[in-house]
């Protein structure tokens, strides 16, 4: 059963939704909304940390704390549909992910279409990570992370990484994952009015800026499509009322027909990245269990 506070922050997001909206601007407008409204009413928790860098070209945080261990790293990837949201917009969720884990992040800013469509986004993610390994990191110590299109491009990531017989992440966090950029998934047409965040119309739009001349089923761009094996463990949440509730289903089952390890769970009563609500008590055990995810992956006690 969905907690009392849940029904208030779900009515305060759709109303907020349509307040600012999004639709009606251009996607520079847009973007100076977002990162604009995250400035205001978003804070890093007491103790937490941002140190700013710039990676090969691409701006990112390190967010860590007293308590995170120094030589293990969650890449995290913001989510935003490859086109918005920025290290502004997730560097609370980020921290709260550091805290929960005692792992610190590195939170990365990378290209954001239309200006830069598939694959630029793949390629700075890979960019990032081989800096990580230069920088000492095993491959071992770092899992993927990320949201929504960050969820994808963990694995759009992992999956050029398998198939250049590079040395993959320990694992890969995805929440709320848009793996299928067909809307292919009966969630699409059961959820578009449950979901506070997403419409499928606005998806789609979103889905073809980010691909530009390529197909929408190309295993990049869409993963879910793509042959998993020889994948990490993977650790997925998703909102039974989400749009993209199918995009996680099919990501599950696919990992484990390809024989991945996968740790699935569907939040009754929860929308699109519900995680990044602070004050919501579904959104504190789900970090709590990413954390522990994190925890015994790296076998940190903290």
């Amino acid at each position: 059963m969905p907690s009392i506070s849940s029904y208030f922050i779900k009515k305060g997001i759709k109303a907020g939704a349509k307040k600012l909206k999004l639709d009606e601007k251009e996607v520079a407008e847009s973007r100076q909304v977002i990162d604009l409204f995250a400035r205001k009413f978003s804070k890093l928790p007491n103790g937490c940390k941002a140190e700013q860098i710039e990676i090969e070209g691409i701006y990112a945080e390190w967010i860590s704390n007293k308590q995170s261990v120094e030589d293990k790293v969650i890449l995290y990837l913001h989510g935003g549909g490859y086109l918005y949201c920025s290290a502004d917009t997730h560097r609370t969720l980020a921290a709260r992910v550091m805290i929960d884990s005692s792992v610190k992040v590195l939170l990365p800013e990378y290209r954001l279409a239309p200006e830069h469509p598939f694959p630029a986004a793949i390629e700075d993610t890979l960019t990032i990570y081989r800096w990580l390994l230069k920088q000492g990191y095993d491959s071992s110590n770092i899992i993927f992370a990320g949201d929504s299109a960050g969820g994808g491009l963990s694995v759009a990531a992992t999956h050029v990484l398998r198939d250049q017989y590079e040395p993959l992440p320990a694992a890969l966090v995805c929440l709320s994952p848009w793996v299928d950029l067909t809307s292919s998934g009966t969630s699409y047409r059961k959820n578009n009015e449950k979901d506070p965040y997403l419409r499928c119309d606005l998806v789609r739009k979103t889905a073809q800026a980010y691909a530009g001349d390529e197909s929408l089923d190309n295993h990049f761009i869409s993963p879910v499509f793509a042959d998993l094996s020889g994948f990490p463990p993977l650790f997925i949440q998703a909102g039974s009322i989400e749009i993209l509730l199918s995009d996680a289903q099919m990501l599950a089952v696919k990992a484990d027909q390809a024989g991945v390890k996968v740790h699935f769970k569907v939040w009754e009563g929860m929308w699109h990245v519900w995680q990044i609500s602070a004050g919501l008590p579904e959104a504190k055990k789900a970090i709590k269990e990413i954390g522990d995810f994190v925890k015994k992956t790296f076998c940190v006690r903290r």
